[in-house]
């Protein structure tokens, strides 16, 4: 019975081998194509990076009115 369990451990070995040396190929075949994409990305990632360095100054500020309004309830009463 572990004889089976070892041909069957030996077959998925060599199966994911092949797999992996498939997708290897398959990258090294996709690595000569133009560099579209990544000026895709490139441009998708600056657009969402300026989205949240806009969001988290906005948010900076709102959190600067909010500690003056929240210290000016707190003062003591005049």
């Amino acid at each position: 019975m572990t004889h089976l369990y070892t041909y069957v451990a030996l077959d998925l070995a060599r199966e994911r081998a092949r797999e992996a040396e498939r997708a290897h190929r398959a990258a090294m075949a996709v690595s000569h194509q133009p560099a579209r994409p990544s000026v895709v990305r490139r441009g998708l990632a600056n657009g969402l990076a300026l989205v949240s360095r806009s969001s988290a100054a906005a948010v900076r500020r709102l959190d600067d009115c909010v500690a003056d309004d929240l210290s000016q309830a707190l003062a003591p009463g005049k």
